[in-house]
């Protein structure tokens, strides 16, 4: 069976969404602590809405699942630039 990456940013595959769902993740916060899927550069932008429909696949959670809120990419700033 062929694994399918989900979050391109943290690389994670669909097997390890699927085993935080079955070790008890049901919202997409829980799934972003146990595998970092939502914390590359996009913030989540690519990846959440797939991640909401393996939820409502996987559990049945309803439609209107509140979604992480995105964050602007944050860039390292060196001291004396600020």
């Amino acid at each position: 069976m062929k694994d399918f990456i989900i979050c391109r940013c943290e690389s994670v595959c669909l097997s390890d969404i699927k085993k935080s769902i079955y070790e008890g993740a049901t919202s997409i916060p829980g799934v972003k602590k146990r595998t970092r899927a939502s914390m590359g550069p996009c913030q989540g932008r690519v990846c959440q809405q797939i991640i909401r429909d393996i939820l409502v696949s996987e559990i049945g959670q309803s439609a209107k699942s509140s979604f992480q809120r995105s964050q602007s990419p944050v860039r390292p700033t060196l001291l004396k630039d600020i």
